[in-house]
């Protein structure tokens, strides 16, 4: 797996002498490899090269040709399937399960968007007799995708894939934390017959300083971005001099709401999986447990021993349930988290770290105050608050009384009460009796400060396509 991470830039792999940095397996610090950094005019010149593609080239015009891009993509990514999930075990820390399923979602998400390339269309409108409107959906531009580390597979397809279709050429910056994932994936892309130079370029940041130029760029139309809403408001408030549009996935703090007649046991599976996927670095894990009173011991009693039983270890060994955190800096980070939520609340399941690595076992803690700063904030790891309810204005409410509205879910019997729970809590996607079930098909996206726009589905098309008015006078044209 040692490698080298480079640029790529205007269809070719570049390194430019800078010193390299290394990348280190989060479950026992040893290197895996190293990236190259980029900087702010190996950004500007990555953008110069998507823009001249854009502007001069076919790309934009050439359906068929994009959507054999992205069947020849999803092809590379299936054959490479067991080393890109060996990779993302080795850079991230997750489970070999979760790491195989991811790169099986980012082939599927370029099947998807393959599919749909197709198959873009206008419409046409008589204004009067003789005098035609068409309106034509057409490529926005040039489309910036920084990619997070939690997921750099799909988080990486699902923005490049709908950006490519609807015939934008593309910048991307990858996380710092996992260059050498990104690497492979882009040599999977990069060997693709149908991809012309210049149309995919990709900038190994530095710091922060690629992704603001990127974002400052006035060559770059689109921002697509997945990650915290701190820095969402930043790349909102950057991306505000040139007026690009901005498509963001933000920050969560889903509510998974626990009625008392739910079936307890299928609640308890799908949430102790809702909340440790990727260790809790999810932005749609299951992160606040709100239980009707009336279930709340039994149901406090069974989560509990879930959460106990899950064994925490290197993603790669078939025994573990849970993987290892991105680094020790967030472990650290989430171990102070857990002694003021144990000063605040009931510590139910305490966490802690294990000998050697950046692992972290599950928490789980009892609260009663909505303002807390650890029910508002996502804490994007293993720790999960237990909270209660009378009824069900009363769940609503609390569901309801965070600035987030990514997702959540709703576990009861009663489909009359649960179609009520899905439309009164202001979320992207609310699961009936499930948890984090996402598929290509399906719009994701946020409420408040979950961000703006969706990814998946037909609708991760719209961040990247404009609508044109195309008027003809009668006989003239």
């Amino acid at each position: 797996m040692t490698q080298l991470a480079q640029h790529y830039i205007g269809g070719l792999w570049r390194d430019d002498g800078a010193p390299p940095r290394p990348s280190v397996n989060p479950a026992d610090d040893t290197p895996l490899g190293s990236y190259i950094p980029g900087n702010a005019a190996l950004a500007d010149e990555a953008a110069t090269a998507a823009r001249d593609a854009f502007d001069d080239g076919v790309w934009a015009a050439s359906p068929r040709l994009r959507a054999q891009l992205l069947h020849e993509f999803a092809d590379r990514l299936a054959e490479a399937k067991d080393d890109i999930a060996d990779l993302v075990v080795a850079e991230n820390g997750k489970l070999r399960s979760e790491a195989m399923g991811e790169t099986m979602a980012g082939i599927s998400e370029s099947r998807y968007y393959a599919g749909l390339t197709r198959n873009i269309r206008g419409s046409m409108q008589e204004m009067a007799p003789g005098q035609i409107s068409l309106f034509h959906r057409e490529a926005a531009g040039v489309a910036g995708i920084i990619v997070p580390w939690n997921a750099p597979v799909t988080l990486l397809v699902r923005s490049l894939a709908p950006a490519l279709a609807a015939g934008c050429t593309a910048v991307i910056k990858p996380a710092a934390q996992t260059p050498l994932v990104h690497a492979r994936v882009m040599q999977c892309l990069t060997e693709c017959p149908s991809l012309p130079a210049g149309v995919v370029n990709s900038v190994n940041e530095n710091g922060i300083e690629v992704g603001q130029a990127m974002v400052a760029s006035p060559l770059i139309d689109v921002i697509s971005f997945t990650g915290s809403s701190r820095t969402g408001r930043k790349i909102m408030e950057g991306a505000a001099a040139t007026l690009k549009r901005v498509g963001l996935e933000l920050g969560g703090k889903a509510p998974s709401v626990i009625f008392e007649d739910a079936d307890l046991d299928l609640a308890v599976r799908q949430l102790t999986h809702g909340s440790l996927a990727i260790a809790g670095q999810m932005c749609a894990a299951a992160a606040r447990f709100l239980v009707h009173d009336s279930v709340a011991v039994d149901f406090a009693e069974r989560m509990t021993a879930a959460l106990k039983a899950v064994r925490v270890g290197p993603g790669a060994d078939p025994a573990s349930g849970m993987g290892a955190l991105i680094d020790t800096a967030n472990q650290a980070r989430l171990m102070r988290l857990i002694e003021q939520a144990g000063d605040e609340g009931r510590m139910m399941l305490k966490g802690g770290p294990l000998e050697t690595g950046a692992f972290l076992t599950p928490t789980l803690f009892g609260i009663d105050d909505v303002h807390s700063p650890l029910v508002q904030e996502e804490l994007f790891g293993p720790i999960i608050s237990f909270e209660t309810f009378g009824n069900e204005a009363e769940a609503v409410a609390k569901a309801n009384a965070t600035v987030y509205g990514l997702a959540a879910s709703v576990f009861t019997r009663d489909h009359a009460r649960a179609m009520r729970m899905s439309r009164a809590v202001r979320a992207g996607t609310v699961w009936i009796n499930a948890h984090l079930r996402l598929f290509a098909e399906a719009e994701t996206g946020g409420y408040g400060q979950s961000g703006l726009g969706r990814l998946h589905g037909p609708e991760g098309l719209h961040d990247f396509l404009e609508t044109k008015h195309i008027f003809m006078e009668p006989g003239v044209a």
